[in-house]
């Protein structure tokens, strides 16, 4: 046993650290944490520790084995020293007057330490965008505004402005309990659950295996937060589904890919900016989930039916039912793993705090498991281990980027540039709200494309939400609007994670997919404009407007599926595809007379293809 130990010991102190680490947050969830500061730098201890023993740095490793060498393990001690000399020296770091008092010495070293050393954890974890564009943040400060090192250091790493700011906080109390919670779920068996549940309810339909695939990621996905994790382990089932009844790879391919990156936006559970949205806004997540519930149900009935379409255009028909699990059968032996997500809910409406409420949600985990003899098999106390292990291990991306997009946020407070940038884009756009739109789209999709989507949206909150406030934009519609398309930069190309990640399945061409994507997912990138010409889509405002505003984007996002693929309840021509998106863009932007506009356009449609295809029917007719 020692002789086994020994020779996997960075596994097993990978094993141990993280372990450690969820055991401590979920010590914290229930007890309360320590002050913010002082709980930011133990979380980031864990975090460091985890990415120096765990991620490879090149040419650092053992090429035999991949354990940690010896300048890896450097690395880690100065790391841990630097993120825990706030610990120990809280009292100082609490009572110095910022920019005031000089700092140490020991506050250069530690305080250098630290910032080039998240930039290299955030590199082994996430690649080069992210501590690239950090670099240029402090070298802009350093360098082009002339601040000193004394207060580039006391603004990033004595204060919490900068790594130890709100994005790491919120990584500490939230993200982490809700990583944690997901990694518990599947591994109780909702993943199989989640899979036969959708199987059951849709894979006889026409094109059965896509709107599989649209229900268990967006299932999968409110729970995982990431669309890349949702694509490898949903999409193993559903794209080779897909491409035995007839779909094309490149097709199949951007289903899955295009309904995993809709996870993020899913309540109950969305990705980590929500989280950090929600603190951004000072309100609490139920708010912000409710936000995002009706745009990410347009987004999902925009997908549902653009499959639909595709699949009554091309004739495609679902799986035997004699191949599908029961749904009776499937809610009584596994339906009860969605108590845990049913009890996060309840607590989270009845007021809760959502760390408290994700608590209860890992909490009622192994016992809703242990209620029926097909799921208690799955629990042990090895299983528990892995998923707490998993579980941290999955929260050191997300913290990384959380402590690195710190430092540009720090660096944008002190040089004002937030400011500058703002009037720069209202400027450019030369005060046209429309304009400015655009480019904050553009902008939020390349920053995804190059880095997560919580960095890129805490970038975009630093840089251009406030432009888009000056410019008469609620601020909650432009917060969901940065943080939309920092999610979409998933699916478009050339850079589309979720894409390639769907091609390693399916085995389709970057571009067939991706292009595919796009057409599939374009719903997702009107929605956004949605929030800001009328608010009501995110339940904001009266609720006789709210409910108009809903039903007409409902209908505006079926005929947008239906001109995007060419049918409707019959093959569509090019003017008739040309009338529908006309008239999902008109239903879309609220208003009278756009509404009238669009459903007189959308029924013209409906009725000629009907009068049409009913003549055609009875023109087949055998004469009597």
């Amino acid at each position: 046993m020692m002789k086994r130990l020994t020779s996997n010991w960075g596994v097993t102190a990978v094993g141990a650290v993280a372990l450690t680490m969820s055991l401590y947050h979920l010590w914290v969830a229930f007890f309360g944490p320590p002050d913010a500061q002082k709980f930011r730098a133990i979380h980031l201890t864990f975090v460091m520790a985890i990415a120096f023993l765990m991620l490879p740095g090149r040419g650092y490793r053992d090429p035999q084995t991949g354990k940690p060498g010896i300048f890896d393990i450097v690395l880690l001690v100065i790391a841990v020293a630097a993120s825990t000399y706030p610990i120990f020296f809280y009292d100082y770091f609490v009572n110095r007057m910022y920019y005031v008092d000089e700092l140490r010495i020991a506050d250069f070293v530690f305080g250098s330490a630290l910032i080039l050393l998240v930039l290299e954890a955030t590199r082994r974890a996430v690649g080069w965008a992210l501590p690239a564009t950090a670099a240029a943040f402090l070298i802009y400060t350093l360098v082009w505004m002339g601040f000193g090192l004394e207060i580039t250091l006391d603004q990033l790493y004595l204060t919490t402005e900068g790594i130890f700011g709100i994005p790491l906080g919120v990584s500490a109390t939230y993200i982490v309990l809700f990583i944690l919670f997901g990694a518990l779920v599947e591994r109780s068996g909702a993943g199989r659950l989640f899979m036969d549940f959708a199987m059951s309810l849709t894979g006889h339909a026409a094109g059965g295996p896509a709107k599989v695939a649209c229900v268990t990621s967006g299932l999968f996905g409110s729970v995982s937060g990431s669309a890349v994790a949702n694509v490898m382990t949903t999409g193993v089932f559903t794209i080779p589904l897909m491409q035995r009844i007839g779909y094309k790879k490149g097709f199949s391919g951007a289903v899955e890919a295009v309904a995993s990156t809709g996870g993020q936006i899913m309540p109950p559970i969305m990705g980590a900016a929500a989280f950090v949205m929600a603190e951004f806004l000072g309100i609490g997540y139920l708010e912000v989930a409710a936000f995002a519930l009706f745009p990410a149900i347009l987004y999902y009935v925009a997908l549902f039916m653009a499959v639909h379409f595709e699949a009554k255009r091309t004739g495609m028909v679902g799986l035997p039912r004699s191949e599908l699990p029961s749904l009776k059968e499937t809610l009584l032996t596994r339906g009860h793993l969605f108590l845990p997500l049913i009890i996060i809910i309840v607590t989270l409406l009845m007021g809760y705090s959502a760390p408290l409420s994700a608590l209860a949600g890992i909490v009622s985990v192994v016992p809703t498991a242990m209620l029926r003899k097909e799921t208690r098999k799955d629990i042990s106390l090895d299983m528990i281990g892995d998923a707490l292990i998993s579980g941290a291990k999955n929260t050191v991306p997300v913290a990384l980027a959380c402590a690195c997009a710190g430092i540009v946020v720090g660096c944008i407070t002190l040089t004002n540039l937030g400011t500058e940038f703002t009037g720069l884009v209202i400027a450019v756009s030369q005060d046209s709200l429309v304009l400015a739109l655009v480019l904050t789209m553009i902008a939020g999709i390349v920053l995804g494309m190059g880095m997560p989507t919580t960095p890129a949206y805490i970038v975009q909150v630093a840089l251009l939400v406030p432009a888009l406030v000056k410019l008469g934009v609620m601020v909650e519609a432009a917060h969901m609007f940065v943080f939309y398309y920092a999610i979409l930069s998933a699916i478009t190309p050339p850079v589309a994670m979720a894409v390639y990640a769907a091609n390693g399945i399916s085995r389709a061409g970057l571009w067939d997919t991706g292009f595919a994507a796009l057409k599939l997912g374009a719903t997702g990138y009107i929605i956004p404009f949605m929030f800001v010409f009328g608010p009501s889509i995110l339940l904001i405002g009266e609720w006789p407007v709210i409910v108009t505003t809903l039903m007409t984007a409902l209908i505006g996002v079926v005929c947008l599926a239906g001109g995007m693929t060419g049918f409707l309840i019959a093959r569509a021509s090019i003017v008739e595809r040309l009338i529908l998106i006309a008239a999902a863009i008109t239903l879309i932007k609220p208003g009278l007379w756009t509404d009238l506009t669009g459903i007189a356009m959308a029924g013209a449609v409906l009725a000629f293809q009907y009068v049409v295809g009913r003549n055609a029917q009875l023109s087949s007719k055998p004469a009597q």
